[in-house]
């Protein structure tokens, strides 16, 4: 379960049965010493937590288990559509589209291709960087809002991986916000439930969902897939606590601001006696059921994000027992170049180290995240040991941060 710290603790005793370890006490630091190396172990934690600051040695939590970051992967459609292109669908331009949002270019699925197949390519390629069979996968979450079959389509991406074991794989659905959400699932999967490796999926196919008659929705939104596997750090690693990939977490949703990002569902009516789905007029819903193209307030969607994103990136580190110096990364959700820019000044984050590839995907909603780190990372730019401070935001209306160690 998650304490209020944003950070998953299990009880004393039930660790003590297990290990049975020497606990000792270095100012506000657990350390755990264990079997023959108990002197070396407790020597070094205590020299380590005597080195600690006041904030740093407030992160330091009771955890059984932890986790990291071992391995990302993304993938994405074949076609590109540029602003030019656009600028024959609608009225809009380059420089317009440009100066509003910083997006350049995206890209869609077409008609030959599919999410569930993006995705499978995303986690793939997560696996392969960690060095991890499919069969060793014991939890596979896909965070999307745009599935391909109503009742989820991450079992479908287990089958593709060939994970034989049946592990069990499931979607989440918090537009913007989900891969957020599935990163923290996953982290607590692991120091709660024992699994050892999650896949953490993030794809979404949106402009399968925007009227491309709206010019001030039509030009931001792309398809894309990234992932990342989280691994467990087993009971001895975890004696330095520090080595723990995930510090802390921040969530929130607002129910209030759904009408300004929806997409809501819609009925087909018909005018035939016995619609398509058999449904008998004036007793049952009529025609089949469809969601309508997304609508946004891009107004309000703007002041919402540079509002709560600062506050939620400031919550987790407090939480983490970290300043704003501590982060060598900042990854947020690429939604619109100006709320990047207005997050990174409101926390003075310096530019070089905001990450943005904005300009090349625009909004991939829950790909976005996983994709601008699977870059980042193959670039050389994250290096192992890295602090990343990333957040998300969309419709719902949710919201998010975590403060994560990459590798």
């Amino acid at each position: 379960m998650a304490n209020a710290s944003g950070l998953v603790a299990p009880t004393l005793p039930s660790f003590r049965r297990r290990f049975s370890p020497s606990l000792g006490v270095y100012r506000s630091g657990f350390w755990f010493c264990h079997g023959v190396s108990r002197r070396t172990v407790c020597s070094s934690a205590a020299q380590r937590a005597e080195k600690l600051s006041p904030a740093e040695s407030k992160a330091r939590r009771l955890v059984s288990k932890g986790c990291k970051l071992v391995g990302c992967g993304s993938a994405l459609p074949s076609i590109q559509i540029s602003n030019d292109n656009l600028s024959e669908i609608v009225d809009t331009n380059d420089e317009w589209i440009s100066v509003r949002t910083g997006i350049r270019n995206r890209r869609i699925l077409s008609r030959k291709e599919s999410l569930t197949a993006m995705a499978t390519e995303a986690a793939q390629k997560a696996l392969q960087m960690a060095k991890v069979e499919p069969n060793d996968v014991d939890l596979v979450l896909l965070c999307t809002s745009t599935p391909e079959d109503l009742f989820g389509s991450a079992p479908q991406i287990q089958k593709a991986l060939g994970c034989s074991h049946n592990p069990l794989a499931y979607d989440i659905t918090a537009a913007c916000s989900g891969f957020l959400l599935g990163l923290v699932s996953a982290a607590c999967y692991i120091r709660g439930g024992g699994f050892n490796n999650v896949l953490v999926i993030g794809a979404d196919a949106l402009s399968r969902y925007v009227d491309w008659t709206d010019r001030g929705s039509c030009i931001l939104f792309g398809d894309a897939a990234g992932a990342v596997l989280l691994q467990v750090i087993t009971p001895f690693h975890i004696f330095l606590i520090e080595e723990d990939g995930l510090f802390a977490f921040d969530m929130h949703s607002d129910g209030e601001g759904q009408r300004h990002l929806k997409a809501g569902m819609k009925e087909n009516n018909t005018d035939q006696e016995l619609a398509t789905n058999g449904s008998l007029l004036g007793l049952l819903p009529k025609g089949s059921s469809s969601y309508s193209c997304i609508e946004m307030n891009g107004k309000e969607v703007f002041r919402f994000a540079v509002r709560v994103v600062p506050h939620s990136i400031e919550l987790a580190l407090e939480k983490a027992g970290l300043g704003v110096s501590s982060i060598d990364w900042l990854i947020l959700h690429q939604a619109n170049q100006r709320i990047i820019d207005a997050v990174a000044t409101r926390l003075e984050v310096p530019q070089e180290r905001v990450i943005s590839n904005l300009a090349n995907y625009g909004n991939t909603s829950a790909a976005s995240i996983p994709l601008a780190l699977d870059e980042a990372v193959r670039s050389g730019k994250v290096q192992a040991g890295d602090t990343i401070a990333t957040a998300g935001f969309g419709a719902g209306l949710t919201w998010g941060s975590a403060i994560v160690r990459w590798g």
